[in-house]
């Protein structure tokens, strides 16, 4: 993996992360917050993805929807436990 693969990756996972807590009103962590569940987020979408067989393209779009859906599950998930 190289730096502009990297940074694209961090990018993506980012905008994953605001996306979702844009999505889960209410349940965000903040901006930072919500970028670092976008960063990890976008990792988890892919296994699931990829476990499910599904894909969405290696295009912009669907790597974003991908990161996207992991970081609404793992955001859901954080605030299920922070209830707690």
């Amino acid at each position: 993996m190289d730096i502009n693969e990297i940074v694209a990756f961090l990018i993506i996972g980012g905008v994953a992360g605001w996306l979702a807590g844009l999505l889960l009103k209410g349940r965000g962590l903040g901006l930072i917050g919500n970028v670092i569940v976008g960063i990890i987020g976008a990792v988890l979408g892919g296994s699931i993805f990829r476990a499910l067989d599904i894909s969405l393209g290696n295009d912009l779009l669907g790597v974003l929807a991908t990161a996207t859906v992991g970081s609404v599950v793992l955001l859901f998930v954080l605030s299920l436990i922070r209830k707690k």
